[in-house]
């Protein structure tokens, strides 16, 4: 087999893979449960408890992954879009790039959204700044595009109230006043927080009579596609290192500029992700052993934060000194307001960002400058960033 067709094979594969991962993936958010052959898995294993039993002929089967084409479709085609975006500008640029790898991703007894993204391969060197920034911002705003048609779509197309009832048997005995029985004792639920574009669908378009509860919302397949489409088109901006955002903010300032912006960028980044992570307060129990537990858990955070800082300086002390500054500065901020609180949940992306995509951005021989219609677009692309971002994306009660 050629390299190109075993190329192409992998690449259908990986996307026929991820189409069967999310929409598995779908059906669990939808519906709440597990495929029975997990469990008929978990038996076969030997592992033959009434519980597990029980909750095999509860599990979910054909009808429930069928449904899940609901979320897997929208949500790929959003993601597919994204990616062509980035493929068809580089073409015209003749840069030599790949089709899309999708990447599935799919745990069968915890939640996921069945995939890691996708990405294209640029197999040629990129030599203008005005190059990067075509490629980098024709993905985010073909993408941006299509997770609004798929918003108005989901939020125009709501369904009768009692359809929560289909996903929640045990809620119907209390009728449409359900929220008030069963949310009595709330933990548990997911809410998805509000970007400024998520919360005007919900306030201005959606029908406020069949506009689903905050802990509901991720059981809806075509709001919940296109929240995940915002969620990520609004990281994928974050203007650093080789993100979109990144060879969009390249593109604008330059090389040089850029060098100091994104560490800075960088850095507020990582403050707000652990902020409130640590506090003084915590330090002050009289216990030895809480003590010098969170002692220990300090003490990894600040090595955590030299790794990621690590490849955005030149020597391995200024990446120090700069989380002892950022961790000093987070104790300080919560002294003053204990009530602040950052995202922590970011702080895996972050790693990756810093510790493999980079913080730096690759310097090209071309660095004319943009020119106006291109830098708008530029500043288009930071305010579509704004009204996608969440700063509180998946909140836990």
């Amino acid at each position: 087999m050629q390299s190109n067709t075993r190329t192409y094979v992998i690449q259908a594969l990986l996307f026929i893979v991820t189409v069967i991962t999310t929409t598995m993936a779908g059906a669990e958010w939808m519906y709440g449960n597990i495929f029975s052959f997990i469990f008929d898995f978990i038996q076969f294993l030997g592992d033959d408890r009434p519980e597990i039993k029980a909750a095999s002929l509860k599990a979910m089967g054909w009808p429930q992954f069928v449904s899940g084409f609901q979320f897997s479709l929208p949500f790929l085609a959003i993601l597919t879009i994204h990616e062509f975006g980035h493929y068809f500008v580089a073409k015209a640029h003749q840069v030599k790039v790949t089709l899309p790898y999708y990447i599935p991703l799919w745990f069968g007894i915890s939640q996921s959204i069945g995939t890691m993204g996708a990405f294209i391969r640029i197999t040629s060197v990129v030599r203008s700044r005005l190059k990067f920034f075509d490629i980098g911002i024709a993905g985010p705003l073909a993408g941006f595009i299509a997770a609004l048609v798929v918003l108005w779509y989901g939020f125009t197309h709501l369904p009768p109230p009692e359809y929560i009832f289909s996903i929640h048997p045990e809620y119907a005995r209390y009728g449409l006043n359900y929220p008030q029985f069963v949310y009595e004792k709330a933990a548990g639920n997911i809410t998805l927080g509000d970007n400024m574009l998520f919360w005007f669908f919900k306030t201005y378009v959606a029908d406020p009579a069949r506009l689903p509860h905050a802990y509901e919302m991720i059981h809806y397949p075509f709001i919940f596609a296109g929240y995940l489409a915002l969620f990520f088109t609004s990281l994928n901006l974050i203007p650093i290192g080789q993100l979109d955002g990144g060879h969009i903010l390249y593109g604008l300032i330059g090389k040089k500029k850029f060098d100091v912006a994104a560490p800075a960028l960088f850095g507020i980044f990582v403050f707000y992700a652990g902020l409130g992570l640590f506090k003084a307060e915590s330090f002050a129990t009289g216990a030895d052993e809480i003590f010098y537990n969170q002692l220990l858990y300090l003490a990894i955070y600040i090595y955590f934060l030299y790794i990621c800082f690590r490849r955005a300086f030149e020597t391995q002390m200024t990446a120090l000194m700069v989380a002892l500054i950022i961790v000093v500065g987070q104790f300080a901020a919560s002294y003053i307001r204990p009530d602040l609180e950052g995202y922590s949940g970011f702080l895996p992306f972050i790693f990756i960002l810093g510790r493999f995509l980079g913080v730096k951005h690759p310097e090209t021989e071309d660095n004319t400058p943009l020119d106006l219609p291109r830098i708008i677009l530029g500043i288009a692309a930071l305010i579509i960033f704004i009204i996608s971002f969440s700063p509180k994306p998946f909140i836990e009660i």
